[in-house]
């Protein structure tokens, strides 16, 4: 991907913040809104107030007629570990009904980013796993991801099923063949590997991440404004994507009720191997 841009005599302005605290934070400057997944002691991963807080974010978006795009990140060492695997196992058998919510909110986030017209550019460091990371990658229209990034499905690991759409934006990226491989194994694909099977956009070294992903968040958002929207509506317009996303939360809560989705999680925080007995 190559990008031009043409240098101006003018100093950039100075960002204002529209969220400057909690769990996800909004900055925004010159047609670009910053959206921070700000939970970094937990690697970003989604509980119930980062998912209300991100929904909120992308909602301020929405009512703005100024952004053109959003420049997502996630801040710390990971751009986003998935769900909050601590908070989930807490839950015990009541897991079920806590994940009907977690699901909801998460869905919901997911379909107003690609419902937004502006172009979300996505910056990914460190691991994007699990209906979180992946599936926010998934829903992204253009991803820089540094070379040391590391994308997982993560579901099936802990008993679920993927979810925030990555079933069926997954296969139309990367064919259905190396999805299905992708989210059964739950095994870690490289940056670079992303990059050739197109899961992202483009692979950067580690120290020209931000820079870089600013450098494409800045071009696109000095496109032709109404003429992006409408060619990123017809784009998600032929995946269909949120016709899938009831499908998806549906088979989720089911299998939050099972044993073995409270195995699964237990296993990843004791650092084991999971026994499942198909309960």
């Amino acid at each position: 991907m190559t990008h031009s841009t043409k240098h101006s005599t003018h100093p950039a302005p100075a960002p204002e913040s529209w969220i400057a605290e909690g769990p996800v934070l909004l900055d925004y400057a010159d047609g670009v809104a910053t959206l921070t997944l700000n939970r970094p002691g937990s690697a970003n991963g989604m509980n119930i107030e980062l998912m209300q807080a991100l929904y909120k974010a992308i909602m301020v978006v929405h009512r703005s007629a100024h952004v053109r795009v959003v420049h997502l990140r996630g801040a710390g060492a990971n751009f986003c570990a998935g769900g909050d695997v601590r908070e989930f196992a807490s839950k015990g058998e009541a897991l079920g009904d806590f994940l009907r919510e977690v699901t909801a909110y998460l869905q919901v986030a997911i379909g107003a980013l690609i419902r937004l017209k502006a172009i979300v550019v996505t910056e990914v460091h460190g691991y994007a796993a699990g209906g979180g990371g992946l599936g926010l990658v998934c829903a992204s229209d253009i991803v820089i991801a540094g070379a040391g990034a590391k994308f997982m499905a993560g579901a099936t690991r802990v008993g679920m099923a993927p979810d925030a759409g990555a079933s069926v934006i997954l296969p139309h990226l990367v064919g259905f063949r190396r999805a299905a491989e992708i989210m059964l194994s739950n095994r870690v694909v490289s940056a670079e590997e992303a990059q050739s099977i197109g899961l992202i956009t483009k692979c950067v070294p580690d120290d020209a991440l931000t820079e870089e992903a600013g450098k494409a968040a800045r071009f696109y958002a000095s496109g032709a404004p109404l003429a992006m929207a409408a060619t990123k509506r017809l784009l998600w317009n032929a995946l269909d994507v949120e016709r899938a996303l009831p499908e998806e939360a549906r088979t989720v809560s089911e299998l939050s009720f099972t044993a073995d989705s409270r195995e699964g999680l237990a296993a990843v925080i004791e650092k084991r191997k999971p026994v499942f007995t198909g309960r």
